[in-house]
């Protein structure tokens, strides 16, 4: 088995899998993208910063795929713990990032540079969590979705078990946005980091837009410069012109947070960096729709708080309103459409949805990140990374 020990500076990378690079790197300049001729190749990146307890799981997941990877690499950065042992003790090789300080991001990029070299323009690269498991038919599934026009194809999320009642509240969370993708037909609005597969092409142009500063990020694969590496990379993606898919056949199970402390840090990475990302990348045919995404949450969010404290104070001072067939009967239409969401997460949830109180108080959670997300960015303030 190849050791994949990043390489040095001086010395140049090994082919991951055993052939001189040299050897194909005409092929792949005079190719065309979608030329017919051999099946294109797949290999697997998985990040993993002391991950050795959950990375069996992961690596599992992908040789159980109907259509494995041809390689699977373990990206060990900065481990102090048995991660690579773990790794290799289940098939997987293992590359170790030297000097990173980028987190996610930094080990990606130098994975991507240390692999991409010898992968033909029509090959393949899943990136997937360490914490995460990919349905078996992942990959089918994502290769069957490609074509001249999508670039990416990313993964449907869904909660694994356990982390108590706020565990539930987020698989709903991810059966609902599951729900909504379904609706529109599969168009991915974030590539998720917890699986998404990419041209090898597509990679190469993206590092190509960023040196030329067609758009940021730095001048590698994956942007230093956000917090929400993913949702940047589904930009870049699509400001060339690709389409992002995420078939519902894609599922893969990641983890939930199971206090509210860490879903308070996570939460606030994300819409932080969803924020930084829309400031960075300004109005744009892409981000028009993200802009307004954003636009209308916050006034969801600002229309929820106002007519709660209208009810309170209401009730507070001149006793219950009374029943009004209007607003029972929208309120009936809104339970319905947020039990209906969650049937596939089983009659638990469909019991937690009817009763609405309990999504409420979540949905303050979330207003709550919002507005502090927001507040930090007005402010310039900087957002540190918090592990969860």
């Amino acid at each position: 088995m190849l050791d994949l020990v990043a390489p040095s500076a001086t010395a140049p990378p090994r082919d991951p899998y055993g052939r001189h690079p040299g050897r194909h790197a005409a092929r792949r300049a005079h190719a065309a993208p979608d030329a017919p001729g051999p099946a294109p190749r797949l290999a697997a990146l998985i990040p993993a910063h002391n991950e050795q307890d959950r990375i069996a799981a992961a690596i599992q997941g992908l040789w159980d795929q109907t259509r494995p990877p041809d390689l699977i690499v373990v990206v060990a950065d900065n481990c102090t713990d048995d991660t690579a042992a773990v790794a290799t003790a289940h098939g997987a090789q293992v590359f170790a990032t030297h000097g990173n300080t980028h987190k996610k991001a930094g080990a990606l990029n130098q994975a991507i540079a240390w692999i991409l070299p010898h992968l033909d323009d029509r090959d393949l690269l899943l990136v997937q969590d360490a914490d995460t498991v990919l349905d078996p038919s992942f990959a089918d599934t994502a290769l069957a979705t490609f074509n001249r026009k999508v670039g990416a194809v990313g993964g449907v999320f869904y909660g694994e078990q356990g982390g108590g009642f706020l565990g539930l509240l987020q698989r709903m969370e991810f059966h609902r946005y599951a729900w909504e993708l379904e609706r529109t037909g599969g168009r991915a609005q974030v590539l998720t980091g917890t699986g998404t597969m990419f041209r090898a092409r597509v990679l190469r142009e993206v590092r190509a837009a960023r040196r030329s500063q067609v758009i940021g990020g730095g001048t590698s694969y994956y942007s230093l410069a956000s917090l929400t590496e993913d949702d940047e990379m589904t930009k870049a993606v699509k400001t060339l012109g690709y389409r992002t898919m995420s078939p519902a056949a894609c599922a893969v199970t990641t983890e939930v947070m199971p206090t509210l402390g860490k879903l308070w840090h996570q939460r606030l990475r994300w819409q932080r960096g969803a924020l930084e990302n829309l400031r960075d990348y300004g109005w744009t045919r892409v981000t028009a729709r993200y802009f307004a995404q954003q636009f209308l949450m916050g006034f969801g969010a600002l229309s929820f708080l106002v007519y709660l404290t209208f009810m309170i104070t209401y009730t507070t001072l001149y006793g219950w309103p009374g029943f009004s067939p209007f607003w029972t009967a929208i309120g009936l239409i809104f339970m319905v459409e947020k039990t209906v969401s969650v049937r596939r997460a089983g009659p638990r949830a469909v019991l937690v949805a009817a009763l609405m109180i309990p999504e409420m108080l979540y949905d303050l959670f979330q207003h709550a990140v919002y507005f502090s997300s927001l507040w930090g960015l007005l402010r310039r303030s900087e957002e540190k990374w918090v592990a969860t």
